[in-house]
């Protein structure tokens, strides 16, 4: 009997924005959960799942914090530089995971979401490997939607039933996505995320559902709220 081995993984973790939201006194990544930093506990936790190889992390040239974590270190944890905006420094990580050719798939994951699951991770690893495209993760929207006016006032309410909030990780070929970013970004076209290329180069992800606790840390009360999750899903 022959053992299929699933070929390995680089996930890729832009790092290079300064959370103003937080309001705090560095970049959201660097603020800590426990013993270890927000960014810590996202890369060990994408280096804990057996697919994934390396981890490319985009830093902020002259970033003074990310020298000092235990994470720099790391033989599988490899930095480059970020860029102006989050597809900047994505499209970085893709350039040397191309380089280096270190693999035919990434996934990207944003440095705030620290509370990931593994079983989660192995499900987009299924779905997106059995894909023409690739996927992402994705939490059905269960509350009411309503469009705003210019005023602040409510103009309509949106139908939620087909609607989505995109998470991360989202996971593609590393030479359709370095194409689909290379040129949408060339356009001049509004990226948002890593699905947003593909879609602006005609193409459709799959929906892969995950855990709604993968919330991404963007408010001050966010790190009680993920500290409370990384502690709870322990083991």
């Amino acid at each position: 009997m022959t053992t299929t081995i699933s070929p390995s993984i680089v996930a890729i973790v832009p790092a290079a924005g300064v959370g103003s939201r937080m309001k705090a006194n560095k970049p959201k990544q660097y603020l800590t959960i426990g013993q270890q930093t927000v960014l810590e506990h996202t890369v060990l936790k994408l280096l804990a799942h057996p697919q994934v190889s390396k981890v490319v992390v985009a830093i902020t040239q002259g970033d003074p914090y990310f020298p000092e974590l235990s994470i720099a270190q790391h033989p599988d944890v490899v930095r480059v530089d970020g860029g102006k905006e989050r597809a900047d420094s994505v499209l970085s990580g893709l350039q040397y995971v191309e380089q280096q050719q270190l693999s035919e798939w990434v996934m990207v994951h944003d440095a705030a979401r620290p509370c990931v699951r593994e079983e989660d991770l192995n499900t987009l690893i299924e779905v997106s490997q059995a894909h023409a495209v690739g996927g992402i993760l994705a939490s059905p929207v269960r509350d009411t939607m309503k469009r705003a006016n210019g005023g602040q006032n409510i103009d309509h309410t949106v139908e939620r039933e087909a609607l989505w909030h995109a998470l991360t990780p989202q996971m593609f070929r590393t030479t359709q996505l370095t194409h689909s970013l290379s040129a949408a970004l060339a356009a001049g076209a509004i990226i948002t995320d890593e699905a947003s290329a593909l879609e602006w180069a005609g193409l459709q992800p799959a929906l892969v559902q995950g855990s709604a606790d993968n919330i991404k840390i963007t408010q001050p009360e966010d790190l009680a709220l993920a500290e409370f999750y990384l502690e709870r899903n322990k083991g």
